[in-house]
């Protein structure tokens, strides 16, 4: 089948650094954001099949999230508690200098021997940066400064006389050694559901991370980024959130979900929903992240439960697939308890994936019959 991917799916988990779990609801969450915590979780899922995890950043105590650690700290103690593990920081332009981050990661990315990533935030949250005093800029200005950000940290991961001239950062004759060992240099991710967002992936970056998405919304998104790209002659790999609960039966997954979305947290969903809806509205196509995003869609604040990825094994598997056909290399997902369901996906749910991936693969090298007349 001409055009699906011939590696294997890829997966990542959001690594539950912040306080609340996953989930904006109080459910029972039989997960911490602590660190002790957090390390068994990474053994565990690079032994589950897991090849990244992405750590979050929040600053500041809201919208039912207390408490949270520092995602490259954080990031580095994961990388230094596991073997092959990839980790991928979350990080702010504004509230980071691009050449100050690309010392951390290049020293992140030695000590674990090339597993140090990074996953470039706009920002959404204008109170953590007007209350640090810091600008909060007008949403297409925050993509300009994500794009120097990273042809910044490009710059100084690859030579040795850094060089750029642009309107928000500035580099002269700079180098910093040691270098990453990561080639070219370590991974660099992005997310956005805007215009903005898409065309700074379809030019600089090296991953494009999609909000949860139905089957018909992630392929208009692989569409459009994919046309951005070629145009500018880059090439984009792309991840998609979901959330998932995998249960013996489609009944008991559903009512799982259902659980949650009756026990949300109102007040910190509402909180959270006004805060994204005017990040998300100020694009002038109103195609920002969480546009359209309903209540219950927002109780998983990165949309994950659109990726409908609730269900048997076998349903999982299913739509695990076809989201790679239509253009996923990467599967980010979010569970309730993370130690309990982490393990029962890497027993029960990958291995059907994997099967599944194999017939398809199989389909695909598999000529059509010769059809002939008859005599």
């Amino acid at each position: 089948m001409p055009g699906i991917e011939s590696e294997p799916l890829k997966f990542a988990y959001w690594v539950p650094n912040v306080s609340g779990g996953l989930v904006t609801s109080d459910i029972e969450q039989r997960t911490d954001w602590g660190y002790e915590y957090n390390r068994d979780l990474a053994v565990l899922a690079e032994n589950s099949g897991f090849e990244y995890a992405l750590s979050q950043v929040r600053y500041t105590a809201s919208y039912g999230a207390a408490y949270q650690h520092e995602s490259t700290g954080f990031s580095l103690a994961l990388l230094l508690a596991t073997q092959r593990l990839k980790v991928i920081a979350a990080i702010h332009p504004g509230l980071w200098h691009p050449g100050v981050l690309a010392k951390f990661i290049a020293s992140a990315d030695v000590i674990s021997g090339g597993r140090a990533a990074v996953n470039v935030v706009s920002g959404w949250f204008k109170d953590e940066f007007t209350n640090l005093g810091e600008p909060w800029l007008e949403h297409d200005e925050r993509y300009r400064r994500s794009e120097e950000f990273i042809r910044v940290l490009k710059e100084l991961w690859t030579n040795d006389h850094a060089e750029f001239a642009g309107d928000f950062y500035r580099i002269h004759d700079f180098d910093i050694k040691p270098k990453p060992v990561g080639r070219p240099h370590p991974e660099i991710f992005q997310g956005g559901n805007s215009t903005a967002a898409r065309k700074l992936a379809g030019r600089v970056s090296d991953w494009y991370f999609s909000n949860g998405k139905d089957f018909d919304g992630f392929s208009e998104q692989v569409e459009e980024v994919r046309g951005y790209a070629a145009a500018n002659d880059h090439a984009v790999r792309f991840g998609l959130n979901g959330f998932l609960i995998a249960r013996e039966t489609e009944s008991e997954a559903k009512a799982v979900l259902r659980e949650i979305v009756e026990k949300a947290n109102t007040d910190a969903v509402e909180g959270f929903r006004n805060a994204v809806k005017q990040a998300g509205g100020s694009t002038s196509d109103k195609k920002g992240m969480w546009a359209d995003s309903e209540f219950k869609d927002l109780v998983q604040y990165n949309d994950g439960f659109r990726t409908g990825l609730i269900g048997t094994p076998e349903q999982i598997a299913d739509r695990a697939v076809e989201y790679k056909k239509r253009g996923a290399n990467l599967l980010l997902l979010g569970f309730l308890h993370y130690l309990e369901d982490v393990e029962y996906f890497g027993k029960h749910v990958l291995p059907v994936i994997r099967a599944k991936e194999a017939d398809l693969e199989r389909g695909a090298a598999t000529p059509e019959p010769l059809v002939t007349s008859a005599p």
